[in-house]
């Protein structure tokens, strides 16, 4: 009976009109597994030589490579108190522009007259410096005037001396012509004597001659003290020429200590004033410093005072400044296995955080919402969460980066390496195997191209 029914039905399926008996029995319809199961291995064959870029995936942030367009800190080089704001975080700001006013809080610099006061012993002292410059410069005149009257008495002396040493030579002749005149009167007397003994001349003749004898000898001894005389004079001079001298010495060399004292207290007054110089520069940069300015264009955050009359000392944070116009870069930090397959100049993706995109790692071309980025730097020394500080910057020849990017903001990096086939990335990944470093098969094709030429 179940063998005729099933027969029945069997062959009643092809002549029914009910829609379940064609959609239940499909003993004469042939099945398309087969087909979508060798389409699919086909498919999946083709795919494994399809290129696929090996990559490296790292976490950064945004930042910038320049230092002075970090966010800064702008402090306080004096100890004050707040006066009076001007601006309120969050407002903009241009370079100069006046943030805060501080108040003096020392002692020393109350006086609201300071700078004026300073400049006024600066200006006496300088009056004083050039009254002690005028006293050295008429000292040094008084020491040229007295070696011009040393040098005229000296001269004057030295022409006695001449006149006294030709002198001294005519008193010699003069004593010389004597002592030949008492020579002769000598020889006559001697004479005269033997005449007289002999009768030959008489008396007379005979004291006449003594008498020419002794005006003779007289004649001599005048000579002789007029020449002693002489001499003496000629040592008198000298010694004169010798006390001129030493007169001089004494009153040139007190003419030149006054000059060197009065040089001396104008080099001293020159320090002097050289320090209340630098008083009064001090003073005036001081009174620069109560207005707290602006060093660049930028955001005023994180105000640390806030209110009036707060004490700050030297070096305190007032307020942090963030640039307006900044060059941006990613910081990235990338493993030390993966760090010898990252170079400078090498090509990166990047997915900013807050932006829409699609990524397909291995066909970067494919990927939508990426941004390019070129390898600027690569530091040498290890941070502190045991990874190595990448800096990259925007890539001249792809799209720019957006102008919503904020310091801080996190950053994906996918660092592009080598173009290989999906099967060898599938069987390097199985295996555990690195990515390969193009740029050592790209040198090495150079240098088999440069051997080949």
């Amino acid at each position: 009976m179940s063998r005729y029914i099933d027969v029945e039905i069997e062959t009643q399926v092809d002549d029914s009109k009910l829609g379940s008996f064609n959609k239940i029995y499909n003993i004469r319809k042939t099945s398309q597994v087969r087909k979508w199961l060798w389409g699919s291995l086909i498919v999946l064959f083709v795919v494994l030589f399809l290129p696929w870029t090996q990559n490296i995936r790292a976490r950064g942030s945004v930042t910038t490579l320049l230092q002075e367009q970090r966010p800064q800190e702008l402090n306080s080089i004096i100890a004050g108190r707040i006066v009076n704001w001007y601006y309120k975080e969050g407002d903009f700001v241009k370079k100069g522009d006046t943030i805060l006013q501080l108040g003096e809080v020392k002692v020393d610099y109350f006086d609201p007259k300071l700078l004026e006061r300073t400049k006024q012993q600066i200006d006496a002292k300088k009056i004083a410096i050039e009254g002690y410059r005028s006293k050295a410069q008429t000292a040094a005149i008084q020491v040229q005037a007295l070696q011009e009257q040393r040098d005229a008495k000296l001269r004057e002396l030295a022409i006695k001396l001449q006149q006294q040493d030709l002198k001294v030579q005519g008193d010699s002749m003069d004593v010389r012509a004597v002592d030949n005149e008492l020579m002769v009167t000598k020889r006559q007397i001697e004479a005269a004597k033997l005449m007289l003994d002999s009768g030959v001349i008489s008396l007379v003749d005979y004291e006449r001659r003594k008498v020419s004898y002794q005006n003779a000898l007289a004649k001599r001894t005048v000579a002789e003290n007029k020449y002693l005389q002489s001499l003496q004079e000629i040592q008198r001079i000298r010694a004169e020429r010798a006390g001129t001298i030493q007169e001089y010495i004494d009153k040139i060399n007190k003419a030149e200590g006054e000059r060197f004292s009065s040089l001396s207290n104008a080099a001293s007054g020159d320090a002097d004033v050289a320090k209340m110089e630098n008083l009064y520069a001090n003073y005036d940069y001081r009174n620069q410093l109560y207005y707290v300015t602006a060093p660049q264009d930028g955001q005023i955050a994180k105000a640390r005072k806030a209110g009036i009359g707060e004490m700050v000392k030297e070096g305190d944070m007032l307020v942090e400044i963030i640039p307006d116009k900044i060059k941006y870069a990613v910081e990235m930090f990338v493993s030390p296995m993966d760090l010898p397959l990252i170079s400078k100049g090498q090509k990166v993706r990047f997915i900013f955080d807050g932006f829409p995109v699609i990524v397909f790692s291995g066909w970067p071309q494919a990927s939508y919402g990426t941004f390019g980025g070129v390898v600027y730097a690569v530091e040498k020394s290890v941070s502190s969460n045991g990874k190595f500080r990448v800096l990259v910057v925007e890539d001249p020849n792809d799209k720019q980066w957006p102008p919503q990017l904020r310091m801080g903001g996190g950053a994906n990096g996918i660092a592009l390496l080598k173009d290989v086939f999906i099967w060898y990335e599938l069987w390097r990944n199985i295996n555990g195997f690195p990515p390969e470093y193009y740029k050592a098969s790209e040198e090495s094709k150079d240098k088999s191209a440069e051997k080949k030429k």
